[in-house]
């Protein structure tokens, strides 16, 4: 990771709010986003994050609604639980979802119920508030089903493209450019298991912040 500590936990807080349901309380925030994300250093995560902003300013709320419960709740394959990719939907997914409270608590951070703890705007905000090292290390952890998860948004010509591709910035080496290249990652890289993997083998729980 090249980008020093302040701006990659700006990048993360941004992609956060940008990646959550966006009701009233998320479109209230984008102008203080828009702010953070405009005195970041030139580089392809803000390019990629004022995209986003852009498009959300310019977007009717219910229309972009509409948009984001059509691509993260009905696509499995735009999942943004993360434990979803690795574990799909067996008994072990519990244990890792556990595992990611105990994580938060030891930085001192105690999870709420609203939403589970691998939610991927969750994991953002822990790492830009929290602990930035280990959040970083949460999703290098997860890094394969986040790539799939930014082709799959890539595939469908998604603005919410921008928001995950400006997170695989922040981890190391390159991402990879197709869905056979992140599948490799994912049989090379940790997690060591890769079950659940394919975006077809199970349904994800809904997704949002409501």
């Amino acid at each position: 990771m090249t980008t020093d500590h302040a701006a990659a936990a700006v990048i993360c807080q941004a992609a956060s709010i940008l990646l959550q349901y966006p009701d009233e309380a998320v479109r209230e925030r984008i102008p203080l986003v828009t702010q953070a994300v405009t005195v970041l250093p030139a580089g392809p995560a803000p390019t990629a994050l004022t995209s986003l902003l852009d498009h959300l300013a310019a977007t009717p709320p219910r229309e972009a609604a509409e948009r984001y419960v059509a691509t993260f709740d009905r696509r499995r394959r735009c999942c943004l639980y993360l434990t979803w990719w690795t574990d799909g939907e067996t008994r072990r997914r519990g244990h890792s979802l556990a595992a990611l409270k105990a994580r938060y608590r030891r930085a001192g951070l105690e999870p709420g119920t609203r939403e589970l703890p691998d939610f991927l705007p969750l994991v953002l905000e822990y790492a830009a508030t929290g602990d930035l090292a280990d959040g970083l290390a949460l999703l290098q952890e997860h890094r394969a089903g986040i790539e799939l998860l930014r082709l799959a948004l890539r595939d469908i010509d998604s603005p919410y493209t921008g928001a995950v591709g400006a997170v695989c910035t922040l981890l190391p080496g390159p991402s990879p450019q197709d869905r056979a290249a992140a599948q490799r990652l994912a049989r090379t890289g940790p997690p060591a298991e890769t079950v659940g993997l394919d975006p077809y083998a199970a349904a994800p729980p809904g997704g949002g912040l409501r």
